[in-house]
């Protein structure tokens, strides 16, 4: 069974268009990652309480929160970024969601893309995350994200069987392993048993000199979406999937579709869901 969020900072920083337009999707839960053009954990506890009595009186709840947990480079001091984890498990606990999305490290400066040295120094940051997220009670979702150390299907796999812990498991984005030159059903294939949590991003292959590709309405571009969602459907997936379709651009901070583009996306999703037997809870 698969419930739908988003990242609803996609549709407007502005909180009340973004509940409208979620409201008028029959989309109930929110990723939240920004509002107001400001990042989740960069927000006063008087603005995330404003935000929370938005989302009550609307009858919303969050999927996870959104955190940029993991983006700094690997060499970075880490105390300060565990801190930042420490918040967004508060921001979590405020929200009344066990679930905060977070990343594997940038490489350092100078980097031959050789993550090898690097390697030891990743796992023991994410022990450590998961350590901490055990104690708290809340699960991490590891994002496939661009230039990560988990951008690649081996190195996620990687990461899940050395870190063994529950409070650990993989947010599945098939966009992202199309922008990273990886074939997105391997992804898929190497990394579904880690799956627990679903980003709903299609992406088209470059064309010509086009650059990187660019987002599409889900089921439309090369990330093969229909074909994790009817593995999942068969492996009894029950969670999130979540709407971030980057339909007019993205980047390293989240990504942008708009509020009139936004309702094809979530439909197109659900003709997905439909297609491949899946029930939306």
């Amino acid at each position: 069974m698969f419930t739908l969020s988003a990242f609803a900072d996609e549709i407007s920083p502005d909180p009340a268009e973004q509940i409208a337009v979620l409201t008028a999707c029959r989309v109930r839960f929110i990723e939240f990652r920004s509002i107001d053009k400001t990042n989740v954990l960069k927000l006063s506890d008087a603005r995330l309480r404003e935000f929370k009595a938005m989302l009550d009186g609307a009858g919303l709840g969050l999927s996870a929160v959104g955190s940029p947990v993991g983006k700094i480079a690997i060499d970075a001091p880490f105390e300060p970024h565990l801190d930042l984890l420490k918040r967004a498990i508060d921001v979590a606990g405020m929200f009344g969601t066990p679930n905060i999305r977070i990343f594997s490290y940038y490489p350092p400066d100078g980097w031959t893309g050789d993550w090898a040295p690097h390697r030891d120094e990743v796992l023991r940051r994410m022990r450590a995350m998961a350590e901490l997220a055990e104690k708290a009670g809340v699960t991490l979702f590891h994002e496939n994200e661009h230039r990560i150390y988990g951008d690649s299907p081996e190195r996620v796999a990687d990461i899940f069987l050395s870190v063994k812990s529950p409070a650990l498991r993989a947010a599945y984005d098939a966009a992202n392993w199309v922008f990273c030159g990886y074939d997105p059903v391997d992804g898929w294939n190497r990394t579904k048993e880690f799956t627990s949590h679903f980003h709903i991003k299609d992406w088209e292959k470059p064309r010509g000199d086009e650059g990187h590709g660019h987002g599409v309405i889900p089921g439309t571009g090369d990330g093969q979406v229909a074909y994790s969602i009817r593995d999942a459907v068969q492996r009894g997936y029950r969670g999130f999937a979540v709407m971030e379709p980057h339909l007019r651009g993205g980047g390293p901070t989240g990504g942008v579709t708009g509020p009139d583009l936004f309702p094809y996306a979530v439909q197109a999703f659900r003709t997905i869901l439909a297609d491949c037997g899946a029930t939306e809870g």
